[in-house]
């Protein structure tokens, strides 16, 4: 296959599709936490215990729904303890962030540990199947890219126009975004900051969550150690390249799956004259270059990084 070919295929279309899903839930999830003025560094501790509560419940007989709203309230609770510390207390976001990463992970391991002692390779579960719908995912060429996919790929595309409608149409759209431009003005109003603050980050974790429990429940059938491989981090870079709206977080999430999924193609067409590590590289340079372009003229929360205590001006 020569290298621009590969754009023609479906099937890479529909990886692009699929590498992007848990990237467009976090990306939302750190959109919404950072509208709201939190800075969530703990996504991709978030991410990591999303994906071990996700499957650990479908394993346990929850079913697949069961596991996607088991994945949001562990997320929401992980995020509770985010927000506790950073906007009633005002501790650093940073300090915090890095900490809650490092307590999820370490808590989804130890649970998996504990609950599974003796177990060399992970159960595995019935995952999220792709959905066919009729006549569309017959078509030619559309219909594998793009109608083939999860219901879960499904519902974070919806998500990304709801959170959109939400953050610009709604009163409590404007006031998230207030609370993150200008806290004293809300609370001017007689709205609350902390409530509407820690809601955002509880509401974003969740969120987050999900993004993680897509690769137990979708993108694979079980959960094993190091799975999330850095994807929170991307989704932080890709809030800042969307410039903190929600149609352009799925662009970049799109862009990247294309990375990702140019780069494993590409790898089997010239891996063995480049080294394989080039090519693991690639969607990572390639996003940070788009990342520092896109910076450049971002309009981010003029509250995000600020604390804020009830009393002061």
């Amino acid at each position: 296959m020569e290298f621009l070919e590969i754009f023609l295929s479906a099937n890479f279309w529909a990886a692009a599709i699929r590498i992007a899903t848990p990237l467009i839930f976090g990306t939302l999830g750190a959109l919404i936490c950072e509208r709201a003025g939190v800075l969530n560094l703990g996504i991709e501790g978030i991410f990591t215990a999303g994906a071990m509560a996700g499957w650990m419940a479908v394993w346990l007989g929850a079913g697949l729904f069961g596991g996607i709203l088991v994945a949001a309230l562990v997320g929401a609770m992980i995020g509770l303890i985010h927000a506790i510390l950073t906007v009633p207390l005002g501790l650093s976001q940073h300090v915090s962030g890095i900490g809650v990463t490092m307590l999820a992970t370490s808590a989804a391991y130890f649970t998996y540990r504990t609950a599974l002692p003796d177990v060399t390779s992970p159960p595995r579960i019935e995952p999220f199947q792709p959905l066919n719908m009729p006549l569309l995912s017959d078509l030619p060429f559309l219909g594998p890219a793009l109608f083939q996919h999860t219901v879960m790929t499904y519902i974070a595309i919806a998500l990304v126009f709801l959170v959109a409608w939400v953050m610009a149409r709604t009163p409590l759209g404007l006031a998230i975004r207030a609370v993150g431009d200008n806290p004293s003005s809300v609370d001017s109003q007689g709205l609350s900051v902390y409530g509407l603050r820690i809601g955002a980050v509880m509401a974003g974790s969740a969120l987050m969550a999900i993004g993680g429990a897509f690769l137990t429940m979708a993108a694979f059938d079980a959960f094993f150690f190091g799975m999330v491989n850095g994807r929170g981090w991307i989704c932080i870079a890709l809030t800042v390249f969307a410039s903190w709206r929600p149609k352009k977080a799925l662009l970049g999430a799109l862009l990247f799956g294309a990375f990702e999924a140019y780069q494993v193609r590409l790898q089997t067409e010239v891996g063995a004259v480049v080294p394989g590590e080039i090519f693991l590289m690639a969607p990572y340079v390639l996003s940070i270059i788009a990342l520092v372009i896109a910076a450049r003229g971002a309009d981010y929360p003029r509250a995000l990084l600020t604390p804020w205590f009830k009393g002061q001006r």
